[in-house]
């Protein structure tokens, strides 16, 4: 292990062991992690982990080491979080899913960002592939049972997609093909007219959707910046910290 990693394991990052690790659907996973550290966490929903899943692998890069996941539930009483992260590509952190154990040491550090549950909409529109649906499963239950909440979470193969944490499936799942931005849009045209009140929109996963969404609710729907919060969460040509 290098010396850059030694340090990160003990100044930086906090260590959590795996408890539970079980399939959610045909390509996802849900992994537990549990810490003393999380009981004290200054948590916000919608926070996400930076996690040192490569650390200890001398053939892996340093940016390639750290990949980022959304927390998907937390329990600060009992000092665990789940995340469910799923394994469409071939890199490091799908073969780390599949890989690791029930027992296993992880380092991880809190990241925030702007990807945050705002109450303050009365309506909202959440979007997202399979990488983004635990965060938008979070984000759902965070705003409120009193909100319209109008919503698309995509992926080729509707058995991907998994239930949120009690078993409910609150939000709409669609059968759409990697990058499908103009079937998207076209929903968005009839999904936008019906939002009341003051409005807010979440849109995560795909980097192309992300910024051909956030370009049609800028350009043609004129929603103002602050109402549209948008995370790539995966570009198809980067991988890790690039």
């Amino acid at each position: 292990m290098s010396f850059i990693e030694n340090i990160l394991k003990a100044v930086v990052l906090d260590e959590a062991i795996i408890t539970e690790k079980a399939a959610l659907s045909t390509t996802a996973f849900r992994i537990r992690l549990k810490s003393d550290s999380i009981r004290k966490a200054n948590f916000i929903p919608g926070s996400f982990l930076r996690m040192g899943i490569g650390i200890g692998n001398e053939q892996v890069s340093m940016k390639d080491k750290i990949r980022s996941y959304s927390v998907w539930d937390i329990n600060k009483a009992e000092g665990f979080l789940d995340v469910a992260i799923a394994t469409h590509s071939s890199g490091i952190g799908t073969q780390w899913v599949k890989d690791c154990q029930v027992g296993d040491a992880i380092y991880f550090k809190w990241k925030k960002g702007n990807f945050l549950a705002d109450e303050t909409a009365d309506s909202y529109l959440l979007l997202g592939d399979l990488s983004a649906l635990s965060h938008l499963y979070m984000i759902n239950r965070t705003i409120g049972k009193d909100k319209q909440v109008a919503s698309i979470v995509y992926s080729p193969v509707k058995s991907e997609q998994f239930p949120d944490i009690d078993g409910s499936t609150p939000l709409d799942f669609y059968e759409l093909p990697e990058n499908p931005s103009q079937e998207i849009i076209a929903k968005l045209r009839e999904i936008a007219p019906t939002l009341k009140g003051k409005k807010m929109a979440y849109i995560a996963g795909d980097s192309r959707v992300c910024v051909a969404v956030n370009h049609f609710f800028r350009k043609e729907l004129k929603w103002e910046t602050k109402q549209i919060k948008t995370k790539p969460f995966w570009n198809p040509e980067k991988k890790g910290l690039e």
